[in-house]
Parts: C-alpha cells; structure tokens; sequence
C-alpha cells in the first residue's frame, strides 16, 4: 500500500461518499473501519429515508440536493452493468400539520422557494390515500405511564403537506457498499476490521493515525466519519476544545409491524411524519411498518456510555411507539414479538451535522450526522472533498467560510452553516427531523 494523501475513518455511507468524492478529485484516500463490511455500522440501521422538508433554508436546500443523486443512483456511482444497487422507492411523504411545527408554514414557505414539489393536503386526501388512519388529535405526546396515554384531546388533525419525491433506500448498508465500490475504480482503498487508537500529530499538524495494533499510517489529511464512534475519535485528536457543538452516542429504537389486514401499506403506503403523536413511519419489505420516534420531551433521551457499550435489547420504548402509532391506525395489531432494531445515533447538539475543519491543522469532521443525514450523504461527500480542497490551499474556512455550489439547484450555500464553533441553531426542531 503507498502512503494516502488522506486518510477517512469510517466507511458508513458518508464516509464512503467522502471518499468516491475525493477519489474522483485525485485524492489518494484510505477508508479504515473496525467492522468487515462497508455499511455495517449504524448506517446499516438507519431509516434510510429520503426526504427535503427540513426546519431550516439551508438544511431543506442540502436536502433538495441530495434527493437528485439518489434518484440518478445508477449514473452518479458509474458501476458496471449489472451490479447489484441499492434501489431507491420513490413513495412520496406526508407531514401532518400540528400547532408543533407551526402547521408546517416554514417548511412549504421554504419548498416554493426552492421549487419543491408538494401540495397541500386535507383530512379527505389523507384518508384517500390511507384509509387506515384515523385523524383524531393526541397530542401532547404522552408516555405511557401517563393516565392520560391513548385519550383523545377532542381536536382532529386538519391535515398536511406532501412531497411527492420523497422515499427509502431499501438497503441502506449496500448503498454505502455502492459508493466504497464506485470510489475503488477511482483507486480509493480500505482497511476493514481495524480500530484507529491514537491520532498522531507533528509541528502542530495532523500526522496519520495508529491502529489498536500499533501499525502507524501516515497522511497529511484525516477526516473524521465515525458515526457514533466520532466524538471518541475527537478526543483521541484533542479537537473539542473550541467546539460549541458536540456530538454523543444516543440510542434509538424503531419498530417493525405488520400492516392491517386489507391495506397494503407496502405498495399503497407512504412515509408519514406526525407530530401529534410523535412518530414516523414508512412501509417495510413484507407488507410490514417501520415506526420510529420524533423524540418527544416525554421520552428520556437514552444516551450511550460510548458507541460499543449500550443495550442491545429492546425495551418498554418500543411497546411505547407501537401503541402511539396505533392511536392513529386503529386496526393496527401490535405482535406478542418484539422485531425491529436497536442502533446508535450520532446525535449533536442541535441535531444539525458539524462538516467542518477541526482546530488541528489537517483534521476534519463528518460528525452529528445520524437520525436525518442518511439522504444527503452525496452531496455532504461533495462537500466534504471541496472543504478539504479549500481548506489545504491555505483558506481560512473559519474566517471566510467556503461558499459550496449545490450542483443539481444551481445554489450556493454558505458551509459556515454547518461549523463546529456555530451558536446553537434555534430554528432547528432539536430532533430526528433536523
């Protein structure tokens, strides 16, 4: 193996979009991970979902974007005929409107800005598409020691906003497998099963890492992917200390259930983001829904002691989930057997990612991604590579933050946004949502 120009930790789907970039911009790139296959990580449990409607202008605008590259998978990768894509279902997604978002005025101000499909919704046009919901109003969300848990408030959900184009990635660890393969023909390479140690520096300067085995690899360029692992990774590079925004392991359930009998919600199904009762879903291979949490003040947030030390286990969480999501599907059957999947988020502080240089001179990060980047990882990858190009040509992305082309929407946005030392985002849900 020659010495890397750069070395990428993590090989989760935007540590493996960060290198099929780089590599295509002639950047010899390394991808290390400590498990055997690209994806296996908590890439692997994510939702997978594509969506565009976000709290904040820019996060919609990255989002926008990244839908593109999903849709034209097959000639962004650039893989042989034949090869065996993730593929991406385009089913469409509602949001309900709730006095919680502020009946999603934000976020349809935000798509007509930028030429977003959507339309407007009204209870018959939800119930036409789902005839299995019923549009009573819970809210607030309650936990299900509450007295008050399953009751109606006596108000209906008036209804939502849809976006077409929105969807699922139906096997999120093969697109991640997808973009190592595609970054392999541009000569990028891996290191699979190997745990990074220490984060080596010299004359004030990022030097390379060591592994748990105590081989040294050397590059003038780290970049920090490591999901759930990266806050570690962060301290093992003394970068945290002029950080406002950190990043910490949280742990996630999502439930499996199979649909009412009658209604296809594989096929005829969309996903559904609600407030209301604090849950989203999608269809599931099987004529099956995944229900996952929009992370209620009522939930206590389960904060792992570190990304390999967390409970595996389902708990009274997913009980809870299933039940609320029953409130609005009344026919629902919650199974004796508990199916779905525990993982770990890379959570921020205000649920938006850090793509940042770090105060370490050659050290960058992809961090706070997990809960709702999955969709943008292309053009977070393209970032990524123009953030490290600019930064090694002798910018100060600090002071004059790279101004970032957003190919597919001809839009620039600035990548301060999305800064280390940012002041914690309040137009930002401080959730799943972003």
């Amino acid at each position: 193996m020659t010495q890397p120009d750069a070395i990428i930790i993590g090989t989760g789907v935007i540590g493996a979009a960060t290198a099929f970039e780089m590599a295509k911009a002639g950047w010899k790139t390394l991808s290390l991970d400590r498990n055997a296959t690209a994806g296996h990580g908590s890439t692997a449990g994510s939702c997978a979902i594509i969506r565009m409607h976000y709290s904040t202008l820019d996060g919609t605008a990255f989002a926008w974007e990244g839908y593109h590259y999903w849709r034209d998978w097959v000639e962004y990768l650039g893989l042989p005929d034949g090869s065996d894509l993730a593929p991406f279902r385009e089913t469409g997604c509602l949001v309900m409107k709730t006095p919680a978002n502020d009946h999603l005025s934000k976020h349809i101000r935000y798509s007509a800005e930028l030429d977003i499909p959507h339309a407007e919704w009204g209870p018959d046009e939800i119930t036409a598409r789902l005839p299995i919901y019923a549009l009573d109003s819970y809210a607030p969300p309650k936990a299900r020691t509450d007295a008050a848990f399953g009751e109606p408030n006596g108000g209906h959900l008036k209804g939502g906003v849809y976006w077409p184009n929105a969807g699922y990635v139906t096997d999120p660890a093969l697109s991640a497998q997808n973009l190592m393969a595609a970054a392999k023909l541009h000569g990028a390479e891996t290191r699979m099963g190997v745990e990074v140690a220490a984060i080596l520096q010299e004359n004030g300067r990022v030097k390379g890492v060591r592994l748990a085995d105590g081989e040294e690899i050397h590059a003038p360029v780290v970049i920090n992917v490591a999901g759930p692992g990266s806050s570690h990774i962060n301290e093992l590079a003394s970068v945290t200390g002029d950080m406002t925004i950190a990043t910490r392991p949280l742990r996630q359930e999502v439930v499996h259930v199979p649909a009412p009998e009658g209604f296809d919600f594989e096929h005829d199904g969309t996903i559904v983001s609600d407030s209301d009762i604090a849950c989203y879903c999608r269809p599931e291979h099987g004529n099956n829904i995944l229900i996952g949490s929009e992370d209620p003040e009522c939930d206590p947030h389960d904060w792992a002691a570190s990304d390999t030390d967390y409970n595996h286990d389902f708990t009274e969480q997913w009980t809870t989930q299933a039940m609320r999501y029953g409130q609005r599907v009344p026919s629902l059957g919650i199974p004796s057997r508990m199916r779905g999947v525990v993982d770990l988020y890379d959570a921020s502080t205000d649920w938006i990612p850090i793509y940042d240089k770090s105060a370490l001179p050659g050290f960058y990060m992809a961090c706070g991604t997990s809960g709702n980047q999955y969709k943008n990882a292309p053009i977070a990858g393209k970032l990524m590579a123009a953030l490290v190009d600019y930064c090694e040509a002798g910018n100060d992305h600090d002071a004059a933050p790279l101004q970032f082309r957003l190919p597919y929407i001809d839009r620039s946005i600035d990548a301060g946004f999305y800064s280390r030392k940012r002041p914690i985002n309040a137009e930002s849900s401080f959730s799943v949502l972003g």
